[in-house]
């Protein structure tokens, strides 16, 4: 009988404990992991409020589980857990029931409030991405509303908007708002300078696992772009049109954002396992919820000790490290073989202040400005890279820097802007033209090549022209066929004088060759590629072929990207090999101009990639399915209980 893992919650930690048994389990037919997660996707929780700052759309942070797992054992179950009966190992479902010899429960943690009166009702929170694109949408409506408002007091209270709390979460979510906010104010007609930000917190120090200077740093920045910190300023109640802070003062303000701290998932408060601080489940070093030996508590819910006496910090870091742990121990469990103690190896933390400045202690490093952004740009795709491969880095760099509007980067939008690809193709056409001409020069001989518009020119009529043109360039491919006008590419492997060097005084300064005679390396490079004669003429006619076959693409508009590619890096191999002149740089930046999709207008790229994405997709990242069909009904692993 087989062996079942059941994994609860397709967040951090849970995404990599599936991954690390799938890997171990891949060919052993008598293990079943199944993942069970409310969403068909694995929420990126520390990009949240880049989407509740409209910096960037909604898919940005979802990745959708089934391609995650796609090609893997791990079979995904989209449903609501409702219940845990450890007695009889059954996990319960909205939809049904799953047996379990091993539980691995992951659900993260959920907004505290303290029970400051108003929070829940009146507040936003930033945990799940529902939650972003309601911040989202409620402050394009306060602010479109503010425009239409005449009472200054009651427009003042509708563009005061308030984070609670200085941790990453909240001055992140600050230093998006002070980011969107010009470009709310151009596109609502609102004067910028009348919306207001404001981060409220009770302590005297904000973003307290950094350290002082880098998060004073941060505070500086903050105040020096408008942005107003509270300190010791606990909020002690909450209403629709303001907030009261402990020494009484008032703010009115219709939008309130609480990032105030974290508990446990109460979704499975019911399950008697033991609980430490603030709803968590409390586990041994190996990460088994306490007196049951086959369940693991991973991520922002579990609560294991450290050596000082404190617990696992809920950041990435950790729920990853916990869920590898559980998983190895699972492991072991199933070998007969020693348990590992989870041992955190933390190597620090970052904040970012918007798009453009960050923050960050790494490995002993403090970094902030450009290089902590783009370390955390780093760190992202490094992740992303680990869950979904190279299809997640492409579509993070699209969203992040080549999609990125207003701004909103520190590339500043350079990397972004657009133009219309429509004045790309007579360009496009143009260097076709050039790369067919010059490979039909080469396969005929040059002397043939122009005695063929010789004799066509004699011809009567524009039939008569063509059928002489083709006739002669019929002669010259066959002669070309049977080598007998192949010139050889590499005249210097056999002769020691460079036939380009020959004949440089002959020619005009622009088409002297760049390079007078063959760099070394590259020298050595080609012979051992072209170690001989008839191997250096068959490279010759696979270079002519080519050459016909960019023109073509080009001109077609087909595989322009791949093309466009092979077009520069040929005339950096004529110029290496000394034999190109100046005048072959305008190939060269040409084709680099090319690679920006000049195809996709008025070519075969408008048809072509589209389709060869949706398969390449399907076969690579698996088919999208219908949320229906991911709810345990045609699960082909997971076995509800009759």
């Amino acid at each position: 009988m087989a062996t079942k893992i059941l994994i609860l919650g397709g967040g951090y930690a849970g995404i990599h404990a599936a991954k690390k048994l799938s890997k171990k389990y891949k060919k052993n037919d008598d293990v079943e992991i199944t993942l069970i997660d409310k969403n068909s996707y694995h929420t990126l929780m520390t990009e949240l409020h880049e989407v509740a700052g409209g910096r960037v759309p909604e898919d940005s942070v979802k990745i959708d589980l089934y391609r995650i797992f796609h090609r893997t054992k791990v079979n995904v179950v989209v449903d609501y857990i409702k219940n845990i009966d450890s007695d009889n190992q059954v996990v319960q479902t909205k939809q049904g029931e799953y047996e379990y010899d091993y539980l691995i429960i992951g659900t993260g943690s959920e907004p505290a409030f303290f029970g400051v009166p108003g929070v829940k009702e009146n507040g936003f929170t930033l945990w799940s991405l529902e939650d972003a694109l309601k911040i989202k949408a409620h402050i394009k409506d306060r602010v479109q509303q503010a425009s239409y408002e005449k009472n200054d007091e009651k427009r003042k209270q509708m563009l005061t908007f308030v984070v609670a709390g200085s941790g990453f979460t909240g001055i992140e979510m600050a230093g998006e708002l002070l980011e969107w906010k010009t470009a709310l104010a151009k596109e609502y007609r609102v004067d910028v300078n009348e919306i207001k930000i404001l981060v409220v917190e009770a302590m005297s120090t904000i973003l307290n696992m950094l350290d002082r200077k880098q998060a004073d740093k941060a505070e500086r920045y903050m105040a020096k772009n408008g942005v107003k910190i509270l300190k010791d300023s606990p909020i002690v109640e909450v209403t629709k049109e303001s907030i009261k802070i402990k020494d009484g003062t008032v703010i009115p303000t219709e939008t309130l954002i609480w990032t105030c701290g974290v508990q446990g998932n109460q979704d499975l408060s019911q399950v008697e396992l033991k609980k430490a601080r603030a709803g968590r489940y409390e586990t041994n070093k190996h990460m088994q919820a306490e007196g049951k030996e086959n369940i693991y508590v991973v991520g922002d819910i579990a609560y294991v000790e450290d050596a000082q006496g404190g617990s696992n910090p809920q950041i990435v870091e950790a729920a990853e490290q916990t869920g590898t742990t559980a998983a190895k121990n699972i492991i072991a469990s199933m070998e007969k073989k020693e348990k590992v103690e989870f041992k955190p190896n933390y190597h620090g933390f970052m904040v970012s202040i918007g798009g453009r400045y960050a923050v960050a202690n790494l490995m002993g490093m403090k970094l902030s400005g450009f290089l902590a952004m783009a370390v955390k740009h780093l760190i992202n795709m490094v992740y992303l890279f680990s869950v979904n491969n190279v299809h997640a880095v492409y579509h993070y760099l699209q969203h992040e820097f080549f999609g990125m509007k207003e701004r909103r980067n520190i590339m500043r939008g350079h990397v972004s802007s657009k133009g219309n690809r429509l004045w790309l193709v007579p360009l496009r056409l143009y260097i076709g033209c050039l790369w067919v001409l010059e490979g039909l020069k080469k396969l005929v001989g040059e002397g043939t090549w122009d005695a063929a518009f010789e004799a066509a020119s004699k011809g009567a009529n524009i039939g008569e022209y063509f059928s002489n043109l083709f006739n002669n360039i019929a002669i010259g491919t066959d002669s070309w066929m049977r080598m007998g006008n192949v010139k050889m590419p590499f005249e210097w492997l056999y002769d020691a004088t460079s036939a380009a060097s020959q004949n440089a005084d002959a020619t005009t300064e622009l088409a002297k060759p760049i390079l007078s005679s063959m760099p070394k390396i590259y020298e050595g490079v080609m012979k051992i590629f072209m170690p001989n004669a008839e191997i250096a003429v068959w490279a010759q006619r696979m270079v002519v072929l080519v050459e016909i076959g960019i023109g073509l693409c080009l001109i077609a508009g087909l595989f322009t990207f791949l093309a466009s590619a092979v077009s520069a890096a040929m005339t950096v191999n004529f110029i290496l090999s000394a034999m190109a002149g100046w005048d072959i740089l305008w190939y060269t930046f040409g084709s680099i101009a090319l690679m920006c999709g000049a195809g996709r207008t008025f070519g075969l790229d408008f048809y072509v990639i589209p389709w060869i994405n949706d398969i390449v997709g399907n076969l690579w990242m698996g088919k999208r399915r219908p949320i229906y069909d991911i709810h345990g009904s045609n699960n082909k692993v997971a076995k509800k209980v009759s």
